[in-house]
Order: structure tokens, then sequence, then C-alpha cells
């Protein structure tokens, strides 16, 4: 196994292990300030990418911003994020994504993501779990370029739709559905 390979595999391992253990939230943890910031501006960069998601904003309970999360694997692999959700302008409350997987993979990258929360139902199920897995409770929508351009204010029906945005990195495919999403106290 050559050093690079060896490199993703451990980053993979460390990522997954330190994010099921919770030593990942205190250890790297950003501030309060930090992430609020950090996820304004992923909205920002969002809203110019995709118009819709910003006209969305409007109708939302909440929003729920993953500014900068990192996955890495090889054969097995981890992502984890921080992020903020926010009830209008106001940060409500923090969260953690953390996924594991398996299967053909191998490399490294960051992605963002948004959870636009558009019943009471769905902010509170988010609330009110220990953990929401993505694909289980409220219906995500994952937003692609196909499907925004089918959308409108007056077509949005699920409980929430989630894009994914500002990947780099050497990484095929982004996937949210088996994310585990989780408060934490900033």
């Amino acid at each position: 196994m050559t050093t690079s390979l060896r490199s993703i595999v451990f980053i993979a391992l460390a990522t997954l292990s330190l994010a099921s253990s919770g030593l990942l939230n205190s250890a790297s943890a950003a501030t309060a300030e930090d992430l609020d910031k950090d996820a304004r501006q992923a909205l920002q960069i969002l809203y110019k990418a995709h118009p819709l998601a910003q006209t969305m904003s409007s109708t939302a309970k909440a929003v729920l911003v993953f500014p900068n999360v990192i996955k890495a694997g090889l054969v097995f692999g981890g992502s984890y994020g921080e992020g903020v959700m926010f009830k209008g302008t106001k940060a409500d409350s923090y969260y953690n994504s953390v996924t594991g997987s398996w299967g053909l993979q191998a490399g490294a990258q960051s992605y963002a993501y948004a959870v636009f929360l558009m019943t009471d139902k769905a902010v509170a199920y988010v609330r009110d779990t220990k953990g929401w897995e993505v694909g289980v409770g409220p219906t995500v929508v994952l937003v692609d370029q196909g499907l925004a351009k089918n959308l409108s204010s007056s077509t949005l029906k699920d409980d929430a739709y989630a894009f994914v945005f500002d990947q780099q990195g050497l990484m095929a495919g982004v996937s949210i559905e088996g994310t585990k999403i989780s408060l934490i106290q900033r």
C-alpha cells in the first residue's frame, strides 16, 4: 500500500473513530461565532449558485447549514462536520453531521450542505431526536441541477430539501443518505 493510500485509510478511520467517540466534537470544535460566520458565508455561496435556495429560505421554518464537511475513504470511509440551525436570521442551535460508509470509494474531499426544513414537524423532529438519521423521519429531497429547474415556491411539498455544494477534493459523489445529525453544545 502506498503512502498516500495509507494516509487516506488513516484519515477515514480516524474520522469515523473520533466522530463516533465524540472526541472530534470537543477536540476540534469551532466556536459558536466561527460556525455562525462560516455557515452564513456558505449560504451566500449556495444562494449565488442556486437562486431557488434563497427563495426557499424565506418560507423555510429553519435552515440547517454544514459549511465544511470532510469526507475520506478507501473502501471504508467517513465524514464529519459541524453546523448551525438558523431560524430566520438567528442562530438557534448547533449540530454535527457524521456518516460512515463502505464500498467502492477512494479519496478525500470537503463539501458543504444545507437542509431547508419546510415544516414545523420537521424542525421538531430534528430538535427532539437524539440523532436524526437522514432517510428516517422527515422526507428529504436532495436538490440537484435537474430538480432545481422544476421546483418553484408553489411546488414545494416535502418536509425538507437539501443542497450539497462547494465540493472540493478527489472523491466521486456525495450522498447525505444515512448521515446522522445530532445536537451539540456551543
